[in-house]
């Protein structure tokens, strides 16, 4: 199966290093990140897991769960754990999701076989409220995410969706907003009472409605 943006993300039920849980439930009415990655007890996994522990009052700010996955089982992640935070200086809270028969990593396309046929890729969803895919990246094996980014995407889709705009290049959040080609340039300056400026009528600019 192949996910594509827009698509439904499928519920699922797991195991996981916080106990067995329903994927709908966990998320509730929350935005959700589902990112998987390719072994317990590996560098580049470890600085990852523990950069997102750190970044949990981000998250909770955007309303935001985060869960991760690998194919490896609950006692590993449960003792993989203790080295993150130790490792990391930090203390992982969000649930691990021990995927050992490869039923998830295989419903959400996280195992690519002409990288590894048995590990999964560093694969990112962000799934919205409606439980839609709003966001995909992949990563080889190699190379870590960058948590950051998901970060202002996240800040990106979440403006999107409670204001008519669009966000530029290198955006972040309280920067000039780029108004949508859908909205004349007359109807933006009802919208966007701070005002419009415009480079070319299809490239117009507004401060960020929310600031």
């Amino acid at each position: 199966m192949s996910i594509k943006l827009g698509d439904t993300a499928p519920n699922f039920q797991a195991e996981t290093s916080a106990g067995d849980i329903d994927f709908y439930n966990y998320l509730g009415n929350s935005w959700g990140i589902l990112f998987s990655h390719p072994a317990d007890y590996t560098p580049v996994c470890t600085t990852e897991l523990g950069f997102t522990a750190k970044l949990k009052s981000e998250f909770e700010q955007r309303d935001t769960k985060v869960i991760a996955l690998s194919v490896d089982d609950v006692s590993d992640h449960q003792n993989w754990i203790k080295d993150i935070n130790e490792t990391q200086n930090t203390e992982v809270q969000f649930p691990i999701i021990a995927d050992k028969d490869r039923k998830i990593s295989e419903l959400y396309d996280f195992i690519h076989p002409n990288a590894s046929v048995t590990a999964t890729v560093r694969s990112l969803l962000i799934i919205d409220p409606d439980k839609k895919v709003r966001l995909i990246i992949t990563y080889p094996a190699s190379t870590g995410r960058n948590f950051n980014e998901i970060i202002r995407v996240l800040d990106s889709l979440q403006l999107v969706d409670a204001h008519k705009v669009a966000t530029p290049v290198n955006w972040k959040n309280g920067d000039d907003v780029i108004v949508p080609p859908t909205i004349s340039t007359e109807d933006a300056r009802k919208i966007f009472p701070k005002g419009v400026t415009e480079i070319k009528p299809y490239l117009r600019y507004t401060p960020q409605p929310n600031k």
